[in-house]
């Protein structure tokens, strides 16, 4: 993705290496929003692994004004058995408080947006708190539709490593 210029000097581009503090603090005070300030276990080494090392595993674009990251989208591939295709999952999209109102949540959807496009992705998708109005408003007025017949499912802690387990002969 090349660098994009954004209103108040903010800057839209791929993270680089050197950004992990920075993606970090947003993933915190992403956590500290959605009421689960204590949940987050991410390190910057972690980060660094996940997004910069030999075979990243997911992705992120950053909106970064004044020397400081003020905004993320971090992102993985999704595949589809139904198109054939791969899509995008945005997994966390956050705005610092101060710098919201300025289109930075726009422009990084709108860049996912051009991922997919750009390589024949089919999706793109994520999630949302039922109480988090002002994101839901957000989404509707881009275009994104809700998918309600559909439920997230999830296998963490003790129900994982029992499940786990069945699997292991031993």
């Amino acid at each position: 993705m090349n660098p994009r210029l954004l209103t108040d000097g903010a800057v839209l581009r791929a993270a680089r290496p050197g950004d992990e503090d920075g993606i970090l603090a947003c993933i915190q005070a992403l956590a500290d929003y959605e009421r689960e300030p204590d949940a987050v276990e991410n390190t910057a080494e972690s980060v660094r692994a996940t997004l910069f090392g030999e075979a990243p595993h997911a992705f992120a674009h950053v909106v970064e004004r004044q020397g400081r990251i003020v905004g993320i989208a971090v992102w993985f591939l999704t595949y589809s058995t139904w198109t054939g295709t791969h899509g995008i999952w945005l997994e966390d999209l956050f705005v610092d408080q101060a710098e919201r109102g300025r289109g930075f949540g726009k422009a990084l959807i709108a860049s996912l947006a051009e991922v997919c496009v750009a390589r024949g992705y089919r999706r793109l998708e994520w999630t949302v708190l039922d109480w988090n109005t002002p994101s839901i408003d957000f989404y509707r007025a881009i275009g994104a539709v809700p998918m309600d017949e559909w439920t997230t499912q999830r296998l963490t802690g003790d129900a994982l490593e029992t499940l786990a387990a069945v699997g292991d002969p031993a």
